[in-house]
């Protein structure tokens, strides 16, 4: 009875699986190179491999336009074999990306499985194509019936899955997990969170802050480390927090000086659960977006901070901030440390900004910087004082 409940569970959530699959875009999955740049992107896994690096994870997708086959870089012997094992002589773990193989369900919501190319296949034909490849590990996910299932019919041999279990029992040797496999929750509770440790973090944060524009075209306007006697407004900041800096006030009309923290645009995806934390979609601002933050520029010198989990369209903003600068993940303080001259950005671009959705549009997929006339380049990043 057990069995045969789960049966059909299994086979209701497959079901609903295969519906969201279905409404997949054709480019899902797919690893584009019109720019013919595939070996640019091996550069940083050499670096990785030069410092001893011992795991890789493929990425999801399949690549579209080189000399591998179209199959998902979890199940790509080329690149995992030939590529990773051979021509890099790679003998570490190879643990694939989460959810190849079962269709499941996150947070109440479908997630097929991310078998991208090999979505024909069955669960065992999958876990066959994965160990074939030269993976040793299925991430985010314990399939030992089907692999036992592989093994009994002769599909697979246990001299491959002996090669992939002693790699993983190597490094549990290596990290100590057997000689000393307890933590020690006081020491844990003295490191974790410690002030050193909290401080260093700190730091890091406004020293990565990227400084974009400093010129306010009004000559009166305030520039860059702020002085603590002006009055300030704040939005997307922490009231309490900005109060340690300077008088906030209520309104624009009310300041010296706006700060606004915002983060770069996205598309809400249809979906919903796990894959709704991804953001994707335009890089530009909406009008009704916009309007906000230029109506407070109009009214007061303003200084904008953009978080850039994405490189924003972002022309209209920089051309009325006062000020601007970016942030990939930084706290308050860490920013109001920075615009109060109490620590320096360092921060560089990691990517160009590019000037409009139209550039976007017809720059390459697999080559970096290369739309046309940027905002702001690759790299770009004032120094303050």
């Amino acid at each position: 009875g057990c069995r045969e409940g789960s049966r059909q569970a299994r086979e209701a959530r497959q079901a609903r699986c295969r519906k969201v699959s279905r409404n997949l875009p054709a480019s899902a999955g797919r690893a584009l190179q019109p720019g013919d740049n595939f070996d640019y992107h091996l550069i940083p896994f050499e670096a990785a491999f030069a410092a001893g690096t011992s795991q890789i994870m493929p990425y999801y997708a399949m690549p579209i336009g080189t000399y591998h086959e179209e199959i998902g870089f979890g199940f790509n012997k080329g690149v995992i074999t030939g590529l990773l094992r051979g021509e890099y002589g790679f003998d570490g773990i190879i643990c694939t990306d989460w959810g190849l193989v079962t269709d499941t369900e996150i947070f109440g919501a479908p997630f097929p499985a991310r078998a991208w190319g090999a979505e024909h296949l069955d669960r065992l034909t999958r876990v066959e194509r994965i160990l074939d490849a030269g993976a040793d590990q299925l991430g985010g996910e314990a399939a030992p019936d089907l692999v036992l299932e592989l093994l009994r019919t002769g599909r697979v041999t246990a001299e491959r899955i002996d090669a992939s279990a002693a790699r993983l029992l190597r490094e549990k040797f290596i990290l100590g997990l057997f000689e000393d496999p307890y933590a020690n929750p006081d020491t844990a509770a003295e490191v974790c969170g410690s002030a050193g440790f909290t401080e260093a973090g700190l730091a890091a944060q406004s020293r990565s802050i990227t400084v974009l524009k400093d010129r306010p075209d009004n000559a009166a306007a305030p520039r860059l480390p702020l002085a603590g006697d002006v009055r300030i407004y704040v939005e997307g900041v922490d009231v309490d927090v900005a109060a340690r800096y300077a008088t906030v006030v209520a309104t624009p009309e009310e300041a010296d000086v706006a700060i606004l923290r915002i983060a770069a645009p996205y598309d809400k995806r249809r979906t919903t659960g796990f894959e709704s934390f991804f953001r994707a979609g335009r890089l530009d601002f909406t009008e009704e977006e916009l309007r906000p933050v230029l109506d407070v520029a109009a009214t007061v010198p303003t200084v904008v901070d953009i978080f850039l989990d994405r490189p924003a369209v972002i022309p209209q903003i920089a051309a009325h901030a006062a000020a601007l600068v970016a942030n990939y993940g930084a706290s308050d303080t860490a920013l109001l440390n920075v615009l109060f001259g109490l620590s320096a950005a360092e921060g560089r671009l990691p990517f160009e900004l590019p000037s409009s959705m139209q550039s976007v549009a017809s720059s390459r997929e697999d080559v970096p910087n290369d739309s046309v006339n940027p905002l702001f380049p690759y790299g770009h990043g004032l120094r303050l004082g």
